[in-house]
């Protein structure tokens, strides 16, 4: 048997461009993985299964299930049976699926001894960001997420991220965002950012009025997460999950957990690799 660590990431900043002639939106993202971790067990067996404890994913139907199926396409893989443990939220665009995706390609890969270089070559096809969960660690993410960049890994703060009881689907968040005509996020002001962040991109999210078109209480709930902490407070991804900075580990702990009315909550530091065994 196998085991994986499967990050989530957070999206410190997210600008977004309109859709080009295949409809999908070009980004630059500047992405962190953090210390919250999904796990995943394969084993070698008689016939295929997937058990998924945490969450209720459709076992037909899931990035982990395609990933396998995207390998076997390639070469072949024994029969596998698959336990994911999710501490990820769902719809919160921490990339829960993403990075699950990315454990399943090396996984199988592994099981059936293939060339090492296949996960990358095929994880653009599975997910727009599961090429990130491969490394891992301080990158600027550009075209559909698939482009990385590796960043100077950032340090001297920790998160803490807190997700309403209500998701947001990227779909529809992007959709909404064409219809509003592409607006752009608010930057964070730069006294308010830790020092490491202030003189690089903008910190902003582009999807974030989208994100509140879609779902009013999101306004609501940033309010008073800032209220509450004092501080800038961003939306990841297409939502919904909110964080905001930090000095030491304890701290994040204790500010996410001043939080109510949420599905999650939690201090975490930043992990400087993806995908681990």
């Amino acid at each position: 048997m196998s085991d994986y660590e499967a990050p989530a990431k957070l999206n410190l900043s997210l600008l977004v461009h309109p859709p080009d002639s295949s409809g999908m939106h070009p980004i630059e993202s500047l992405v962190q993985t953090i210390e919250l971790v999904d796990r995943l067990e394969i084993s070698q067996v008689d016939e295929d299964s997937f058990e998924c404890v945490g969450a209720e994913l459709d076992p037909d139907d899931n990035l982990v299930v395609a990933a396998v199926a995207a390998v076997r396409e390639r070469g072949q893989v024994p029969p596998l049976a698959i336990r994911l443990e999710k501490s990820i939220p769902l719809e919160a665009g921490l990339g829960g699926g993403s990075t699950d995706a990315a454990a399943a390609l090396i996984g199988a890969v592994e099981a059936g001894a293939l060339e090492e270089s296949l996960p990358a070559e095929l994880a653009p096809q599975i997910g727009a960001d599961v090429a990130l969960f491969l490394t891992g660690g301080t990158q600027i993410m550009t075209g559909f997420g698939e482009q990385l960049d590796p960043q100077r890994p950032l340090s001297g703060f920790t998160v803490a991220v807190v997700v309403p009881e209500f998701g947001l689907s990227t779909a529809e968040v992007y959709r909404r965002w064409d219809e509003i005509e592409g607006p752009e996020g608010e930057p964070v002001e730069r006294t308010a950012l830790p020092p490491v962040l202030r003189d690089g991109m903008p910190i902003r999210n582009d999807l974030f009025l989208p994100a509140l078109d879609l779902e009013p209480r999101l306004g609501d709930f940033i309010a008073d997460v800032r209220h509450t902490w004092g501080s800038a407070v961003l939306m990841t991804g297409s939502g919904a999950a909110c964080f905001g900075f930090f000095g030491e580990a304890d701290e994040a702990t204790e500010a996410a957990l001043s939080i109510a009315g949420t599905r999650a909550r939690f201090g975490v530091g930043l992990r400087d690799q993806g995908v681990t065994r």
